[in-house]
């Protein structure tokens, strides 16, 4: 378990760093888009293109990070309503439905990235930027999931034996 945690530590520090670089980038791209336009009159389109590439890179790494930290979006009206040990059930259920949806996803991520990488393409754009590598955020972000959501399994068993 001690493993596990510190993986999924390190993995989440280097999904929040890649995630804090990527907005940075966004927002720094679209301000030069404005400020090149306002300037010259024209702009590169690649810093208005750029920001949606990244999106993917953005949202599916942190998935497991934010789930871990109760940061994602929920439903939490349920729990106020329900007892303890309703409580510690449901997060386990959520969590094994993670784990299985993330498994699916990790899959089918890989089966994309391994596509798109066969077939070559390239997303129209001014920047040659491969789509394989667009689809790839799709694996390691359910990857990181996955990881996590092993984590908090193992947390619900744990605190399940203290109780019972």
């Amino acid at each position: 378990m001690n493993i596990l945690r510190a993986v999924n530590s390190i993995l989440s520090k280097i999904a929040m760093t890649l995630a804090t670089c990527i907005i940075f980038i966004m927002v720094a791209a679209l301000t030069l888009s404005a400020s090149t336009r306002f300037i010259t009159g024209s702009g590169f389109a690649w810093f208005i293109e750029l920001p949606p590439v990244l999106v993917s890179w953005l949202v599916f790494p942190l998935l497991g990070p934010l789930l871990k930290r109760s940061q994602h979006i929920q439903v939490d009206f349920i729990t106020s309503l329900i007892s303890k040990k309703s409580k510690r059930i449901l997060n386990f259920i959520v969590n094994f439905v993670v784990l299985i949806s993330s498994c699916v996803f990790l899959k089918a991520g890989y089966d994309a990235t391994v596509l798109y990488f066969n077939l070559g393409q390239m997303l129209e754009i001014e920047m040659s930027v491969p789509i394989w590598w667009m689809f790839l955020a799709f694996p390691v972000g359910f990857f990181i999931l996955g990881l996590v959501s092993i984590e908090l399994l193992i947390e619900n068993i744990k605190e399940f034996s203290k109780v019972y």
